[in-house]
């Protein structure tokens, strides 16, 4: 999970609007150091060189985010901690394949090249194709760590008040790609519920 939170934090920074030349590299080595590593250090918790890697990667997504910001993907999971304790890690994780695959063609160029970056694509493809892959290949990793694709404890009367909560959480902090209304906010976690 927490090599997920690491990776939410270089997608993030890359894909919003405050990125510069360093972050943008910076997350772009995050992506490729975790796509690399973490099922090894998920596999074998006594490799050492995985985990020192995946250690240098949560350190570049850190200098991207810190930068850069982060987006969406955060001001939901913001909420979901604060409501059922959930921890934050976990909660980007299960989002960040929701609301990337949400924003649509605003982030096919980026995670295209988040996708070339993780070297999960070929550099000729279509972006919409590539972006698609990087989507998918989330998906698969949080299905072999275990982290499920809905969040169960979500109650119908506390939806309100989260879609609030973020809304207001990234309106107007967050550099995002795609401005999200209370509406967005609503498909996101209708969306992630089971």
């Amino acid at each position: 999970m927490t090599g997920m939170d690491a990776l939410t934090h270089a997608v993030e920074s890359y894909i919003g609007r405050s990125n510069t030349e360093e972050t943008a590299s910076y997350a772009k080595e995050a992506v490729r150091l975790i796509f690399d590593n973490l099922e090894a250090s998920y596999d074998n918790g006594h490799d050492l060189k995985a985990r020192c890697e995946m250690q240098r990667a949560a350190f570049k997504a850190g200098l991207a985010f810190t930068r850069a910001y982060v987006g969406n993907i955060h001001a939901i999971a913001h909420t979901l901690g604060g409501y059922y304790n959930m921890p934050h890690r976990w909660a980007n994780a299960v989002i960040m394949p929701h609301v990337l695959e949400y924003y649509g063609s605003a982030v096919h160029k980026p995670l295209s090249e988040l996708a070339d970056a993780a070297g999960i694509t070929q550099q000729s493809g279509e972006e919409q194709d590539k972006a698609a892959t990087f989507i998918e290949a989330i998906r698969r990793m949080n299905e072999k760590m275990d982290i499920p694709e809905k969040v169960e404890e979500i109650e119908d009367e506390d939806v309100p008040g989260m879609i609030e909560n973020a809304y207001r959480e990234a309106n107007p902090l967050y550099p995002v790609p795609v401005i999200f209304d209370r509406s967005d906010f609503e498909h996101i976690y209708n969306e992630i519920r089971k």
